[in-house]
């Protein structure tokens, strides 16, 4: 039987006995930590995204009755990170919740059809397909460290923003532009001319003579 409803699970036990699944969906808990987190980033994001809490993972998994052999996974990811806004630069608290799912078939023949396959079903025994809802399985026992890495990357933005209306930098004084009075860029954009409006007024003058 796998972990009770509710339970949390080790960061070591990212794994389900294949075994012991049924037609009857079981449920399981997993907990990401932020140091686990931060161990699979590259040292050059890893500023850009944080972990600021445990990142979980519910989960239910079962062997559907017209697919014996065949594992499927449905659950939902909930957690926080720290962002950089990709407009102010600024840091901000990014919430994760989404819903995934992932059907994993026994492998076909004796290899994966990559390197990248084959290595996930020695460290595994998954092999995800680049869409990450379907893959192959082989063994006992799928780990699902890999997997719980792809999805967390792909519920991030492409391009994180602290807010919808963030007003970014300002271009003349690189501080941060903000409604808020008092704080932020106090630039008045009618003040400064730009380099266009600057020639467009030279222009304008030699005209005249």
């Amino acid at each position: 039987m796998g972990p009770a409803e509710g339970a949390m699970v080790p960061m070591a036990d990212f794994r389900i006995q294949v075994e012991r699944l049924t037609e009857r969906k079981e449920p399981f808990e997993f907990e990401v930590s932020p140091a686990w987190w931060s161990a699979r980033v590259p040292v050059s994001d890893e500023e850009l995204c944080e972990a600021e809490i445990p990142v979980q993972f519910r989960l239910e998994a079962s062997k559907p009755a017209q697919a014996s052999e065949s594992v499927l996974i449905e659950g939902e990811i909930e957690g926080r990170v720290a962002l950089e806004c990709s407009r102010c630069a600024k840091r901000y608290p990014h919430a994760l919740r989404e819903p995934y799912r992932l059907v994993l078939e026994p492998l076909e023949g004796p290899t994966a059809p990559d390197p990248e396959g084959e290595k996930g079903l020695a460290e595994n025994g998954v092999c995800l397909s680049e869409d990450l809802e379907a893959g192959s399985y082989r063994g006992a026992v799928l780990g699902l460290d890999d997997f719980f890495g792809e999805v967390i990357a792909l519920t991030l933005p492409l391009q994180p923003l602290c807010d919808e209306d963030c007003l970014g930098v300002c271009s003349h004084c690189g501080a941060g532009r903000t409604d808020e009075p008092g704080a932020g860029c106090d630039c008045e954009d009618e003040k400064i001319e730009s380099p266009f409006a600057v020639l467009a007024q030279l222009k304008s003058e030699l005209e005249k003579k």
